[in-house]
């Protein structure tokens, strides 16, 4: 009956505050601990800034598509928006309209060749602006991936520091072995804190993402068959 209370007293005087837990680690544990936080910081800088950069971008496209299909000249619109486009829509409508507007100027003379130019300078302008969409996304895939085990590493170690502890002291006193397990659990629950937020966030940009890219798609080929049709019904000529 002593020696338990003798081993509770001892064990209340350990201070398992994070703070102490940290501090008591090891610098391998603390190296784990600090690149954990580091990426669990970093995810969250993106999360928010990815949420509010897909917000923007779907009020933009839905600005753009709304004056689009509002009948306005695309001569008029390709005007107000070839200085500074406020979308990837009018970004991809004003490099169409600039190989469109080139390819008049210089007086082609094949449909073909022209419609074949229109179609690759659409995929170009698509392809530039999916980068930014997906920019960053690849990070938060590896620390969701990789940071449960960086934590698992910081587990075993901690776990090893506990046995080496119990060998070295020859007991397996309380105190003796709860602050090397507490340091383990405490890296693999820095690994889940950063894992978690970083997967789900992934997983719902890369949806979002894919759905803005599709509809960059659909607008360039909607596009593309409107152009088609002025080539056809105005014999190369606007």
């Amino acid at each position: 009956m002593e020696a338990l209370q003798a081993t509770g007293a001892a064990a209340s005087e350990v201070d398992f505050s994070l703070f102490s837990l940290f501090m008591m680690a090891d610098w391998v544990i603390k190296s784990v601990m600090i690149g954990l936080l580091w990426a669990s910081v970093w995810s969250w800088a993106i999360i928010v800034d990815k949420w509010f950069s897909f917000s923007r971008a779907r009020r933009e496209m839905n600005r753009f598509e709304k004056i689009f299909w509002s009948g306005q000249s695309l001569e008029e619109l390709y005007q107000a928006l070839s200085d500074r486009p406020t979308s990837g829509l009018s970004a991809v409508f004003v490099a169409a309209m600039k190989e469109w507007k080139r390819s008049h100027e210089q007086g082609a003379a094949s449909h073909i060749g022209v419609q074949v130019r229109l179609d690759k300078v659409l995929d170009v302008a698509i392809t530039r602006e999916t980068e930014p969409l997906e920019k960053r996304l690849g990070f938060l895939a590896t620390v969701g991936s990789a940071s449960p085990f960086v934590g698992l590493f910081g587990t075993v170690w901690g776990i090893m520091n506990s046995f080496q502890s119990i060998a070295m002291s020859e007991s397996t006193n309380l105190a003796v072995v709860a602050p090397g397990i507490a340091e383990a659990l405490f890296a693999t629950a820095l690994g889940l804190l950063a894992a978690i937020p970083a997967v789900i966030a992934y997983n719902k940009f890369s949806a979002d993402a894919n759905k803005l890219v599709g509809r960059l798609e659909g607008f360039a080929d909607e596009f593309s068959t409107i152009l088609s049709r002025q080539l056809d019904s105005q014999g190369g000529a606007r």
